[in-house]
């Protein structure tokens, strides 16, 4: 593993989050008029330029998790309690912008419910709430056997999101994620996802789930026009956006602000997309005034900086 690609994962989802979070809801028609140029500020939630949400602060407790104790899910059910109750790992000392399958989970371990059990399991729980943050997760497991991959992946996703889709929806971006930190590009490392064997992919994929990724693993997501590619709160939707994303530009800014200028959920699908970006083009492929702004800054690029040096120790 090289460290600038697990830095540039780690900071591609904060930066994405943070330059989606001012616009997130406003529909794709208004990005036409007036696109997501830079990074910006205020706007759905009234922040400053910088501040990220729930997928950036998701993403620092899972990796600062697995950095001080290892892959342990209820350590970072834990942390993800004390964002959820004190503001841990937040701009402002306070959680926003939860999503409802998160914010059962969150009360399912209030009232004791172990972190493996929270995460809400129905066909209405498929929300991208636990893609958005699974990017530490894949960088621990990248190295291990696909079955092993596929168990911790699941593990991880279920403390917020139960349901097979979501699950599989995380394997198949920690799949690719795998390709891309062996260097490939994206579109070399998108043929040898959809390549892959089936039993490879049966380890994460739930038979049942596999049609709802034939866009995906059919290996033509990149032709696909933007008006096929959807950016809403939905699982699979996030996914194929992030991807179509990463496919269709040649540089970190190009890839975030594609899928930001998508609309609608444009925090999420930037973060999703950032994190792939940031493991093709490296953390000094991320614009320096970017990560400059960042809420949090030096404790986000030492936490960062202290996770690679542990994976790579451990590789």
């Amino acid at each position: 593993m090289e460290k600038d690609r697990i830095m540039g994962g780690l900071l591609g989802v904060i930066v994405g989050d943070a330059l989606g979070l001012p616009v997130q809801f406003i529909p794709r028609i208004e990005r036409k008029k007036k696109p997501v140029t830079g990074m910006e500020g205020w706007g759905a939630f009234d922040m400053p330029p910088g501040s990220f949400s729930d997928d950036g602060s998701l993403t620092l407790c899972l990796a600062e998790s697995i950095y001080e104790v290892g892959f342990n899910a209820e350590d970072a059910g834990k942390r993800f309690l004390r964002w959820y109750d004190e503001g841990y790992w937040t701009p402002a000392g306070y959680a926003y912008d939860i999503g409802s399958a998160t914010m059962s989970a969150m009360e399912n371990m209030k009232d004791g419910v172990p972190a493996l059990e929270a995460g809400p399991k129905t066909e209405y729980d498929n929300g991208n709430g636990s893609l958005m943050r699974i990017l530490p997760a894949v960088f621990y497991l990248a190295a291990e056997d696909p079955a092993v991959i596929a168990k911790g992946i699941w593990e991880m996703s279920s403390i917020t999101h139960g349901h097979p889709r979501a699950c599989s929806a995380c394997y198949i971006y920690a799949l690719l994620g795998r390709e891309l930190l062996d260097g490939l590009r994206p579109l070399e490392a998108y043929r040898a996802l959809c390549s892959l064997p089936e039993e490879i992919l049966q380890f994460g994929i739930a038979n049942e789930e596999k049609k709802h990724f034939g866009r995906i693993l059919d290996g033509k997501l990149e032709h696909l026009g933007e008006r096929e590619i959807w950016s809403g709160g939905y699982v699979v939707d996030t996914l194929e956006a992030a991807m179509w994303c990463l496919l269709n530009s040649d540089n970190f800014a190009s890839t975030v602000l594609t899928a930001v200028n998508l609309g609608y959920d444009t925090d999420t699908a930037a973060a999703v997309a950032g994190g792939l970006a940031g493991i093709v083009y490296g953390m000094s492929g991320i614009p320096a005034q970017w990560i400059e702004v960042l809420a949090k800054r030096d404790e986000i690029l030492s936490l960062a900086d202290s996770f690679s040096e542990k994976l790579i120790q451990r590789s």
